[in-house]
């Protein structure tokens, strides 16, 4: 009676903290490319399977992958995604050698921290884990653990109201006012970034892969709700073509590919065949609160 007595009182007192949701782990798969990928390479290694690492997620990774899944007796589907992804990572720390401390080098590398992949788990790949833990307020003691590996290689998405729609980077990357800057041509959105940025989807849906001239490599992401996402200028692709993904799951990272004058993220929302001003939704989503429906989204006002 009294535990629960004061049990009332830490939460009506606003003492108790609510827990922050821990990243989403990505989905990559055949067609899949970048750092994730050579992660996942290396970690595959590190289980006893054969396979290059050349962070593409071509047919002998998909294999390796599915041989994998076998052993552990996962669905043998060939994506690693969030069954696969905790039972594929591997404990490490100062002192351990072999594929999966190259798979930490290459998951902090991600993050910006410029390491030499050499397998060796020295002090520098130490500094460079305790850093990164304490950038995102976990338990600073340099080990790659369960709960490190998934921020490593997870990232959170940018958050929004009741999961339902995401930012399409991370939330501390611009200011709320990068949402709200008009387009130089039509209905659209670009976020200046820098190359290697993390790119979420917005909404869930199917996701296909772009390359060509105007886009550069980016997706087209047929939306649960209706409406066709348009995501531009990536540096590489995170996810394969007629993967379905949920908002936040990231789709690849940002570049500068295509018609383009430098590293951004382009957005386009198209509904009711019309490029929507995707302003106001992502300015709801960075506030927290519930985005219009794509068709009742401005089709005009958004342009310089």
């Amino acid at each position: 009676m009294v535990a629960a007595l004061c049990a009332a009182l830490v939460v009506s007192l606003g003492l108790v903290q609510s827990a922050t949701a821990a990243p989403t782990w990505p989905a990559i798969s055949k067609g899949s490319s970048g750092p994730d990928v050579g992660v996942a390479q290396y970690l595959l290694r590190s289980h006893g399977q054969d396979v290059s690492v050349d962070s593409e997620f071509g047919p002998a990774t998909e294999s390796a992958a599915v041989a994998f899944q076998k052993d552990k007796g996962y669905a043998a589907d060939g994506v690693i995604g969030a069954e696969t992804w905790p039972g594929l990572v591997v404990t490490v720390r100062e002192g351990d050698s072999g594929d999966a401390v190259s798979a930490a080098q290459t998951a902090l590398n991600k993050h910006g921290y410029g390491l030499t992949v050499d397998g060796q788990f020295g002090a520098a790949t130490a500094s460079a884990a305790t850093k990164f833990q304490k950038d995102k307020g976990l338990g600073a003691d340099g080990i790659v653990g369960a709960e490190t590996w998934q921020s490593l290689i997870g990232e959170s998405g940018g958050g929004g109201a009741d999961g339902a729609y995401s930012l399409p980077i991370p939330r501390d990357a611009l200011s709320r006012d990068a949402y709200n800057v008009p387009h130089h041509d039509y209905p659209a959105l670009d976020l200046p970034v820098g190359t290697g940025t993390a790119v979420y989807a917005v909404h869930s849906g199917v996701a296909n892969q772009i390359d060509n001239d105007r886009c550069g490599l980016g997706y087209e992401v047929a939306g649960d709700d209706g409406a066709t996402y348009y995501y531009c200028h990536f540096s590489a692709h995170g996810v394969g073509s007629g993967t379905q993904v949920d908002a936040g799951t990231q789709l690849g990272s940002s570049g500068s590919t295509g018609n383009s004058t430098g590293p951004h993220v382009h957005l386009e929302i198209v509904a009711g065949g019309a490029n929507r001003c995707p302003q106001t939704a992502m300015l709801a989503v960075y506030d927290g609160t519930a985005p219009p429906a794509p068709g009742d989204l401005p089709t005009s006002g958004c342009t310089e």
